[in-house]
């Protein structure tokens, strides 16, 4: 696991150096979050991690996946939850679907040839993790048993915001066999334990808008 994020932080900080001189930052994010989503099938990578499937044949299946008809939409979806972008939606989705696809399927290529296709989700994280860092950027990863609304993830975004004193970002996750109501981790922080009252107060404290209380008293 560590030899796999140490591999996966060389190919980010590569890139990171790339997007930085082409002004390509947040078209890279979108598309390695996009291309990774879109490889991350079963079905494609029982095609594309075959070693019985002649090499060229698997190279075809990738460009298929990651045309611009095929990842545009998942591009567009995730632009949708992007609120920290660089500059306007319009320009990163045409970098995104342009020089920089065509960018990250030479990588995947690589990747490919390299046999470490496996590892590009890690690299998506980790190059999302270096341009947050520049930006002053934290994610928190809020974790509920159910989607919630966009009300809610707003509201909880705000209040982690004003506890956080930066600008937070909400990478929404489901777990149905989650005990309580929310988990919240920002950073390296985990915000609550998971037990089910501290969830139920933690979440009622941050959709109301209020910080935790603190007793005067032993």
């Amino acid at each position: 696991m560590a030899a796999r994020r140490s591999s996966a932080r060389r190919y980010a900080e590569a890139i990171s150096e790339l997007a930085l001189r082409d002004g390509t930052e947040d078209a890279w994010s979108v598309v390695l979050d996009a291309a990774a989503a879109a490889l991350g099938s079963s079905e494609v990578l029982r095609i594309v991690e075959n070693p019985a499937v002649p090499l060229d044949d698997r190279r075809r299946a990738i460009r298929a996946v990651l045309g611009v008809e095929s990842i545009g939409s998942v591009v567009d979806d995730l632009l949708k939850g992007r609120r920290s972008l660089g500059t306007t939606v319009s320009v990163v989705r045409g970098a995104a679907l342009g020089p920089v696809r065509r960018q990250v399927e030479n990588l995947v290529d690589l990747l490919l040839h390299r046999r470490r296709l496996s590892v590009l989700p890690a690299i998506a994280r980790e190059y999302k993790r270096l341009l947050d860092r520049r930006r002053g950027i934290t994610e928190a990863v809020v974790t509920t048993p159910m989607p919630l609304a966009a009300d809610d993830l707003e509201a909880v975004r705000t209040q982690v915001q004003q506890l956080a004193g930066t600008t937070v970002e909400i990478r929404a996750e489901v777990d149905p066999d989650l005990i309580g109501g929310i988990t919240i981790r920002l950073g390296d922080r985990l915000l609550d334990a998971s037990v089910r009252g501290r969830l139920e107060r933690l979440r009622s404290q941050l959709l109301a808008g209020s910080r935790p209380a603190h007793s005067s008293g032993a």
